[in-house]
């Protein structure tokens, strides 16, 4: 005997938000391995605005100290950033999954 289970309207919409959700997720973390560059600029830039934003909210520090930290704190996250990048790209190359994106590039052999 099969058992149907019958699912109301909103728990079926639930169902396709949460699916949704995982194709944003994908294609956001797809993005990001195609763009590493310009992922780890963004990151840097952020790093820079917010670290600024944070030590301008202090106001007992001279302006020079002001902007050496914000470079410092953007240049650790920068490094951060970069050092993901290359984990992403080592686990891409390992598990073959770069060669097969770019098989398409490659003439096959005859």
């Amino acid at each position: 005997m099969k058992h149907r289970l019958s699912l109301s309207y909103t728990q079926q919409d639930s169902l396709f938000k949460m699916a949704d959700a995982k194709t944003k997720v994908e294609s956001v973390r797809e993005w990001v391995v195609e763009h590493k560059l310009r992922t780890v600029g963004c990151l840097w830039i952020s790093g820079i605005v917010g670290s600024s934003a944070y030590n301008w909210s202090k106001p007992n520090m001279k302006t020079s100290v002001k902007i050496i930290h914000a470079r410092l704190h953007a240049q650790a996250l920068t490094l951060a950033a970069l050092a993901g990048a290359a984990l992403v790209e080592y686990f891409d190359h390992k598990s073959g999954a770069k060669a097969e994106r770019y098989a398409k590039f490659v003439p096959p052999k005859d």
